[in-house]
């Protein structure tokens, strides 16, 4: 799945591309320009787009449809079936076009617009006592010193809950200008642990490394 999501990035438009600027609320580092605010009083509703449900997600949403090139054979391009929503909020568009099936596209495109939401959508992180919410603490291995038992097996990218730890982690990365190295020390990892993480997902990886670029640091290989 985690390279699906870079070969879905040719069916999506400009605004889902690598090159959007990311959406960054009040107190965040500010590591890309231009960048979308918000004001304090959308700050708390804009932190919580993953925790909504399908149907809350879609009510901030418009969808339309399209014709477009697509598996199907002499039945491709028939009927509007292509779904496209951009999320009024942020202004994040993803689209679907490879089902026959209407339905099954507008399912898809929700999926991959909580996945850029995830890698977009930067939260505030107070660094002074930092305690790693649930979400990110799931996604670690179990080799973290800070992950308890009760946390449960570690999840990875197939699991639709992995968008929002890797929400979690870009947030505490951005917050460190891209040290991976600091990152680990917080999350009671070693480097080499860490970046295994990161470089298990191909669009956290790709978010990670243009970062570190813009930091004048290395890539993650």
């Amino acid at each position: 799945m985690a390279r699906a999501l870079l070969r879905w990035a040719s069916f999506t438009s400009l605004e889902t591309s690598s090159r959007l600027p990311f959406v960054l609320l009040p107190r965040t580092l500010n590591t890309r320009a231009p960048s979308l605010s918000f004001s304090s009083s959308t700050a708390a509703a804009a932190s919580n787009y993953l925790h909504l449900s399908d149907d809350q997600l879609m009510a901030q949403c418009d969808m339309d449809t399209f014709k477009a090139s697509g598996p199907g054979g002499q039945h491709r391009n028939k009927r509007e079936s292509a779904v496209r929503i951009s999320h009024r909020p942020t202004g994040i568009v993803a689209q679907a076009v490879e089902e026959r099936s209407q339905h099954k596209n507008r399912a898809m495109a929700l999926t991959r617009l909580r996945t850029l939401l995830a890698l977009k959508v930067r939260k505030a992180i107070d660094l002074d006592g930092y305690i790693p919410p649930s979400e990110l603490l799931q996604i670690l291995p179990a080799k973290s010193t800070i992950r308890g038992k009760d946390v449960g097996p570690q999840i990875g990218p197939n699991n639709p809950k992995f968008a929002l730890g890797m929400q979690a982690l870009l947030d505490l990365i951005f917050a460190v200008e891209g040290s991976v190295s600091e990152t680990a020390k917080l999350l009671g990892l070693s480097t080499g642990a860490l970046s295994r993480l990161i470089l298990s997902d191909d669009s956290l990886r790709v978010t990670v490394n243009e970062l570190r670029t813009s930091k004048g640091m290395r890539p993650l290989r």
